[in-house]
């Protein structure tokens, strides 16, 4: 297989993703034993418990538009080797908390390095891969971190608090071990001038005997380019069309309601009576996104971006449509099996477009010059949906009901579909110039 490289590169750079799955996945299992007082000296009040949850999100909310600056300035691989000891430093806060409040600020510290890579992975990915592969190696961030969700569900049914907060601790070490031997993203050395570095990192990802000299051309045409100032870069009449796509997909990935019905997947499994332990049911909802998220990127590049985010929304709305009507009129039939399928075909939904794609599009829409700080403030627009859609979920559940909370869902899935239909370019097999090309012109062909 040749360009095997690439994917080790990429699989090395998403590896923290596997460390924010796994801090995303770690909340859930151990709820139960942490607000019980068995896991630490203190218990934390609901409120604590609910900032606890939470503060992950806003963390990184926080971190995705220095991330963007730094990456401009240091370049992709120091960056992303940079965040693993402040990770660390947060596992090691959650592992030793006296107090609330050193789990809350351990949480944020996690949530904040692993929200950088939100921006770091799917761009350098993207910009170390072959054209017919750049699909994938987008979505190797997304892979990664239901991997890592997967991880912390399965640890956490298993083992105590202590030992799952050290299982998790030891991944940043693990990504930091991974990733300091590959090579430098040689789009970010072209722009800096260092063609000969570019050239070498490209040998390196392409393997010793391919033919990198019209790539490497390419990548130092383009970084001769003159110097734009991020600002400028960002005013730019396609650069705010892209951003706006962007950010819309960000604001429909949340808002759909993915985390929410992760979050409340276990009570419905328990409440429609299947007979798995809850620790089951969350491993049950991890494996299917797995499942989803892979027959996703082997679809990404033959099939495209935009009928992957169709099915997907469409799936999204009818399950949530599905769930809305349970909830409203169905609850005291015996349809137990009902919201549990609804819950399954919703997550697959999910995990096979509108998981992995906005990701992917955050780091192929934009121009060179523009990406760190748009892809930045794309991202940081996925966490704050995140972090408020997990705040007001349970106050509209407990004020309306459920059925209200799967009505708004349902709404915003099929606003999503229409969004996608008219509004979301195919970028599948086009070089990143033929995108901002058709960007400009407006065709979504």
């Amino acid at each position: 297989m040749s360009g095997w490289k690439q994917y080790l590169a990429g699989v090395a750079a998403a590896f923290g993703a596997f460390c924010l799955g796994a801090s995303i996945g770690w909340s859930g299992p151990v709820e139960k034993e942490v607000r019980g007082g068995g896991a630490y000296k203190f218990t934390p009040s609901s409120a604590e418990w609910g900032w606890i949850s939470s503060l992950l999100t806003l963390g990184a909310a926080t971190s995705c538009i220095p991330a963007g600056v730094l990456i401009g300035i240091f370049g992709r691989k120091i960056t992303m080797l940079g965040l693993a000891p402040p990770f660390f430093i947060g596992w090691l806060l959650i592992i030793f908390a006296q107090k609330a409040f050193m789990l809350m600020i351990g949480r944020f510290i996690v949530g904040f390095c692993g929200g950088a890579f939100c921006i770091t992975a799917p761009m350098y990915n993207t910009e170390i891969a072959e054209l017919s592969k750049r699909g994938i190696m987008g979505c190797f961030f997304q892979l990664l971190i239901v991997h890592g969700v997967l991880y912390g569900f399965i640890v956490g049914a298993y083992a105590k608090v202590k030992m799952m907060n050290i299982l998790c601790g030891i991944l940043p070490i693990i990504f930091f071990v991974l990733f300091i031997w590959m090579p430098e993203s040689p789009v970010y050395l072209a722009q800096k001038g260092k063609n000969d570095k570019a050239e070498k990192s490209l040998k390196f990802l392409r393997g010793k005997d391919a033919d990198v000299s019209a790539e490497s051309n390419q990548m130092a045409s383009e970084g001769n380019k003159e110097k734009v100032k991020p600002m400028q870069a960002l005013c730019r009449k396609n650069t705010l069309k892209s951003l706006g796509i962007s950010m819309m997909l960000m604001v429909f990935q949340q808002v759909t309601g993915i985390n929410a019905i992760i979050f409340y997947s276990t009570g419905i499994f328990t409440d429609a009576g299947t007979g798995f332990s809850p620790a089951i049911s969350t491993i049950i909802i991890g494996v299917v996104m797995v499942i989803a998220t892979i027959v996703s990127i082997m679809l990404i590049d033959r099939v495209g971006r935009k009928i992957l985010l169709l099915v997907s929304a469409a799936l999204m709305f009818v399950t949530t449509l599905i769930m809305a009507v349970y909830f409203q009129w169905l609850l005291k039939k015996n349809v137990g099996w009902l919201p549990v399928l609804a819950v399954c075909v919703f997550i697959s939904g999910f995990s096979f477009g509108f998981g992995p794609v906005p990701w992917l599009l955050m780091a192929e829409l934009f121009a060179e010059d523009a990406k760190p700080v748009a892809g930045a403030i794309a991202g940081t627009t996925n966490w704050m949906c995140a972090f408020i859609v997990t705040l007001a979920f349970p106050l509209i559940k407990d004020g309306f009901g459920a059925a209200a909370c799967f009505w708004i869902f349902a709404a915003v899935s099929f606003a999503a579909i229409i969004f996608v239909l008219f509004l979301v370019p195919e970028t599948k097999g086009k070089t990143l110039n033929e995108i901002q090309g058709m960007i400009a012109g407006g065709k979504k062909d």
